[in-house]
């Protein structure tokens, strides 16, 4: 099989388009022949190896030679001990927690990271969903029930999870602020955005405005100056960001809750079939839709991570895999495939 491999941390110049063993599962593991992955800012930093964590489990060299943790695809096999999806079902799912390797033909995987595709998506657009979707679902969370006129703000809105965080925000009856590059602030108006900020021309913590839950999936500004453009009893929540950020948080987040009353925290992603699934039920209904900036062949993934890290992304950019027909993948995929 064809897949995007890095045996060295470096840019995206260390990826080769390469042919490998196709995977075969486990007695406890699925093989999904991928039809489509998403590009995730996970995927990047594993790369560059930074932060230093991400180098947890193989710090001189990486520990997984095939990167992406979201796809879709159809299940091409399943172990002998595995009963929650049939050869054939289109699922979609994580890989985070279940070693990678989405950047291929085919990968293996534990079913816990997958669930069954919404039927009315595409295999590239339910390949935008599960980890974007996850976080933006959990980080809303944080804030407990969101209702109608509570005052939200997203920054680095224009992303995968702050486009998905809009979108469900408006649903849930909030007023949504969205903070980003000029370039992405028409995009974030047509998803339903009620106020938008150009990052480089107006600072969010210093306009004078309180908001009751901050998502910020960007993570470079000081606690001290977060905390003064939350509300009274207002959360904080970092979706990403910078170590230093979050050691900050760590260190004053539980002082600024017990002096203050405002909740000052670090999202620390959970992957779980549970919201995984509930995420695709709001796709199904029309409550979400995945923001597809472009879509890519697998070749091209060094690019579409080069734009990534360049900050030049709106939305998701989709690897399509397999280029998917209406019965399956067009001849050409599957010659390639194992």
């Amino acid at each position: 099989m064809k897949a995007i491999v890095y045996r060295r941390y470096g840019s995206p110049d260390v990826l080769e388009l390469q042919e490998v063993t196709t995977p075969a599962p486990g007695d406890d593991e699925i093989l999904v022949k991928v039809h489509a992955a998403s590009i995730n800012s996970w995927d990047w930093d594993l790369l560059r190896g930074r932060p230093f964590p991400n180098r947890i489990g193989g710090l001189f060299e990486p520990k997984y030679e095939i990167l992406g943790c979201d796809l879709a695809g159809r299940v091409e096999a399943v172990g002998k001990n595995t009963y929650d999806f049939r050869v054939g079902d289109e699922v979609f799912g994580d890989l985070s927690g279940s070693g990678w390797g989405a950047f291929a033909e085919f990968v293996c995987t534990n079913a816990d990271a997958l669930a069954l595709k919404p039927a009315s998506m595409t295999f590239a657009e339910a390949a935008a969903i599960p980890q974007a979707g996850v976080l933006a679902l959990q980080g809303l969370r944080h804030r407990g029930a969101i209702g109608d006129g509570q005052q939200v703000l997203i920054n680095g809105a224009g992303g995968g999870v702050g486009t998905i965080a809009l979108q469900i925000a408006k649903h849930l009856g909030a007023e949504v602020t969205c903070v980003d590059s000029a370039e992405k602030l028409a995009m974030l108006h047509s998803l339903g955005a009620d106020h938008v900020i150009d990052y480089e021309r107006e600072d969010f913590t210093k306009n004078g405005l309180h908001y009751d839950l901050i998502l910020d999936v960007v993570g470079r500004r000081s606690v001290f100056t977060l905390e003064r453009a939350l509300a009274r009893n207002g959360v904080y929540v970092m979706v990403g960001g910078s170590m230093a950020r979050a050691f900050q948080l760590l260190l004053l987040g539980p002082c600024i809750r017990l002096l203050l009353g405002k909740k000052m925290g670090i999202l620390l992603h959970r992957p779980n079939r549970k919201d995984l699934e509930f995420i695709g039920e709001l796709c199904e209904s029309g409550v979400v839709s995945p923001v597809v900036e472009r879509t890519c062949e697998l070749g091209e993934v060094p690019e579409a991570l080069r734009a990534l890290g360049e900050g030049r992304v709106r939305g998701k950019i989709v690897v399509e895999v397999c280029r998917a027909t209406a019965d399956g993948c067009s001849d050409g995929g599957d010659e390639d495939a194992g």
